[in-house]
């Protein structure tokens, strides 16, 4: 398995392709006997940015070569990225059947929004298209910790997915164990010439539906603006339908970071027999 530190600029490449089809192109220049598929933990919506990802691939090397280190490995499937806004911070060798998608135990996403931004021009050039900018000065923390704690939990989510190709073959019973709202920073806030208050919101789970976290943050700024009261988000939770969500009320792409995809320890860790058999195969 790799870990991919991916930053998705808004700028699209010219040949339209992928995080996962430059990584592909990185591991087939190590060469390897087997045709490389790289399988990804989580995929997100155009726009949106991921600190942190994982993926898993298979590498088979010619007999008389050793398996890669995790350091080498790393080294050269950087090298080969090249100029590409893509990283790999570190890599494990794991058991055959394990599955970056399958296996992850829960993945985090934080949304940044900015207060008191009538147009772009007031960000630092360090926050372009990295955050929501919002005209209002003042949100109703109070108002959205409250309507957070209604997300938390677990409950049916139809209403707070958008309907896409696999909408009848996911469950939408979703368990967020964690519905945070905490202050936040800009990225240039001790250099920069005004204080903009930023706030992030967080949400954990094992999985998530389509744009399920943009309709959230959507919904609890809405709270915190006054234009969705906590009875009218609770109605919104029992309609049970994605056509019941407001149009025009979820949060743009920009400001949702993936953070962070969790596994187990046993689940990323060869056993030693597994590990020799490995070797010997190699």
């Amino acid at each position: 398995m790799i870990n991919v530190y991916t930053f998705k600029v808004p700028i699209q490449q010219v040949d339209k392709k992928g995080v996962q089809d430059h990584l592909e192109e990185a591991i087939q220049k190590l060469r390897p006997l087997n045709p490389v598929s790289l399988l990804v933990s989580s995929r997100t919506d155009t726009g949106v940015h991921a600190l942190s990802n994982s993926a898993h691939f298979d590498l088979q090397r010619s007999n008389n070569k050793p398996p890669f280190t995790e350091d080498v490995l790393v080294q050269a499937l950087n090298f080969h990225l090249g100029t590409e806004q893509i990283r790999v911070t570190h890599a494990h060798r794991v058991p055959q059947d394990f599955h970056a998608r399958f296996c992850a135990r829960s993945r985090t996403y934080v949304y940044r929004v900015a207060l008191g931004i009538s147009h772009h021009t007031p960000l630092p050039l360090t926050e372009e298209n990295l955050c929501w900018g919002l005209r209002s000065t003042e949100l109703d923390m109070e108002a959205m910790r409250e309507a957070a704690a209604l997300l938390a939990g677990t409950h049916d989510f139809s209403s707070f997915r958008a309907v896409n190709s696999d909408i009848l073959f996911k469950n939408p019973v979703k368990t967020m164990d964690v519905v945070s709202i905490q202050p936040g920073g800009s990225f240039a806030q001790p250099y920069f010439h005004r204080e903009i208050p930023f706030w992030e919101l967080t949400f954990r789970s094992q999985s998530f539906l389509y744009k399920q976290v943009r309709r959230m943050t959507g919904a609890l700024v809405a709270v915190g603006q006054g234009r969705l009261s906590l009875s009218q988000l609770k109605d919104l939770m029992e309609a049970r339908d994605s056509l019941a969500y407001p149009k025009g009320l979820a949060a743009p792409a920009y400001g949702l970071f993936l953070t962070r995809v969790g596994y187990k320890e046993l689940d990323l860790n060869c056993s030693e027999q597994l590990d020799f058999r490995q070797k010997a195969e190699d």
